[in-house]
């Protein structure tokens, strides 16, 4: 291994438990949060130990395995029980930071990273934590065995092999330079599991909670709620502060009126702009909003192996036919949705420029000759009176209006699409399946870059959350293009080429990117916005007002 430029240690915890709360960047590419009315929570005074945190979830989970799924359900209740290798500061995004790594090295050629683990992290169950765990927890991401869907695979293709010199070394050991290498090694989907469950049955994660994150699993009530208690042998001697936590399951239309009532203190997704003033009229001051950019977006997906969205003429039409300026300004005074951008965040430094984006199929500021194009495409392709079926992840906000402003687009072009409504599992069976003919899929990030973000469009038989069938190489080849380039300027020409392809073939397409607006009660401390919902979950440095406490201990 060659000698490292580049080395990361972490300050102890109880050092790092003291550092002060810092403005936020929502990224370091160029977007800045805004966040309104913040009073972080270190900024007030000293943090109080006790007190249980309540909090609402929007969709339940069915299963737990992290590495199988995307979707926040799972990520907010399972987050707050793993630790991962790094994790990403919440107070200073996107810097990253050790979890389970005390410290870490990179070698000059960017190929080889080596990571050395605190050496008295337990699982929940009383065994320690060794390089064996971790090895095994990213061999599984990597390789899956038979029967592991594993979402982000392909964000870790460049991993080759992965050794454990000793119970508290880990060395990965890359194919080539993966410019998004130390951002992915702190994905927040990858809580590290334990080696002996895994060879037992490589399905444990599924059906059991066990990690070494600062809290426990108590029980999951199905379709009420999930409980957590303090892991009083967590590797950071002075975290968590709260007892524990309990997220409620619950529909959107319950959640202002559980805000109000005191039932919950915080919901970490986010607030719809309605339901933003509602809670600010009615709790003012004992309510914090954050607001920031978010990096998600609606996707359209099209079953390229079902005529006629095999026709690129087809799926291209379809595209054209949706208004995404005029939705955009409609829709951001009640929804999430607010940009029109490409296959990046926009505003992020890596975004398509507006002058460039507009001469894609589907993004022009001309809707009546787009649409026009669009009935001349469906004429060439012979294809008249379409009728599709939609499907809808049951998450009404954004989807709903997502999956309304396709059907009436697509009715100004003489194609009738009709929505199927599902759960997030039966919606991700059907989907794995390829058992629809358009689906209304998102991106949800943790971080702006092409290799993390690009994985929807590579082939599926590299990447199984490309759910439109596509394979296409030249797309493949420029995905692995990008990731190895480390020249910035080559990167962005390859990226540029990528998005052009992909948008012009329209296999799968963005629809629009949110904005996120969280709500927090008052009284809650030690947590901030980033662009990403996935980030700053495990709960480790929230903590109550002690008067919140003993407010909540007398009800």
């Amino acid at each position: 291994m060659m000698s490292s430029p580049v080395m990361r240690r972490q300050a102890p915890p109880s050092v790092a438990a003291n550092l002060t709360r810092r403005a936020l960047l929502a990224s370091g590419l160029g977007f800045a949060a805004t966040l309104c009315g913040m009073r972080t929570g270190h900024a007030i005074g000293t943090a109080a130990r006790g007190g249980t945190l309540d909090f609402a979830v929007l969709v339940e989970p069915k299963g737990y395995d992290l590495v199988s799924n995307t979707a926040f359900a799972f990520l907010h209740p399972l987050a707050p029980h793993y630790s991962t290798l790094l994790k990403f500061d919440a107070d200073d995004y996107p810097r990253i930071t050790g979890d389970l790594a005390e410290s870490w090295t990179v070698s000059r050629d960017r190929r080889t990273y080596t990571f050395k683990l605190w050496p008295n992290v337990l699982f929940h169950d009383g065994t320690p934590l060794t390089s064996a765990d971790v090895k095994a927890t990213y061999e599984r991401i990597v390789r899956p065995p038979p029967g592991i869907v594993s979402a982000r695979r392909a964000d870790y293709a460049s991993i080759e092999t992965i050794v454990t010199p000793d119970p508290h070394t880990v060395v990965f050991q890359l194919a080539w330079p993966d410019a998004a290498a130390l951002e992915n090694f702190a994905s927040p989907w990858n809580g590290v599991y334990s080696a002996a469950r895994l060879a037992e049955d490589p399905s444990f994660p599924d059906k059991h909670v066990l990690g070494t994150g600062p809290f426990v699993f108590v029980e999951h009530l199905v379709g009420k709620h999930w409980r957590a208690r303090r892991w009083e042998k967590y590797f950071r001697a002075s975290r968590p502060y709260l007892d524990g936590y309990q997220a409620y399951f619950m529909e959107v239309s319950e959640l202002v009126h559980a805000f109000t009532s005191g039932r919950i203190q915080a919901e970490f997704r986010g607030v719809s702009p309605p339901q933003r003033e509602a809670l600010t009229a009615a709790l003012g001051d004992n309510i914090k909003m954050f607001e920031s950019p978010w990096l998600s977006e609606l996707l359209v997906v099209f079953n390229t192996q079902k005529p006629p969205l095999n026709d690129v003429r087809v799926r291209r039409a379809l595209s054209l036919a949706i208004d995404r300026w005029a939705a955009a300004e409609k829709l951001q005074d009640s929804t999430f949705l607010k940009y029109v951008g490409g296959l990046m965040r926009p505003g992020s430094n890596m975004a398509i420029p507006e002058a460039a984006l507009i001469e894609l199929p589907g993004f022009g500021h001309d809707i009546a000759a787009a649409r026009a194009e669009a009935v001349r495409l469906l004429a060439d392709a012979g294809v008249r009176d379409l009728q599709l079926s939609l499907l809808v992840r049951d998450i009404p906000m954004p989807h709903y209006a997502g999956a309304t402003l396709l059907s009436d687009s697509w009715k100004e072009i003489g194609v009738t699409a009709t929505q199927q409504r599902l759960n997030i599992s039966d919606w991700q069976k059907r989907v794995d399946h390829r058992d629809f003919d358009v689906a209304q899929d998102f991106q949800g990030d943790y971080f702006d870059d092409p290799t993390i973000q690009l994985t929807k469009y590579v082939s599926p038989d590299l990447s199984p959350v490309n759910f439109s069938g596509a394979t296409d190489r030249f797309l493949d080849a420029l995905y692995i293009g990008q990731a190895m380039s480390p020249n910035p300027v080559e990167r962005l020409k390859i990226l540029r080429a990528f998005e052009q392809h992909a948008l012009t073939q329209a296999y799968t397409v963005p629809l629009l990117w949110w904005n996120r607006s969280v709500a927090i009660s008052g009284r809650v401390h030690g947590w901030n916005v980033t662009p990403s919902h996935f980030i700053g979950q495990d709960l480790a440095d929230v903590w109550l007002d002690p008067i919140e406490n003993a407010r909540r201990s007398e009800k």
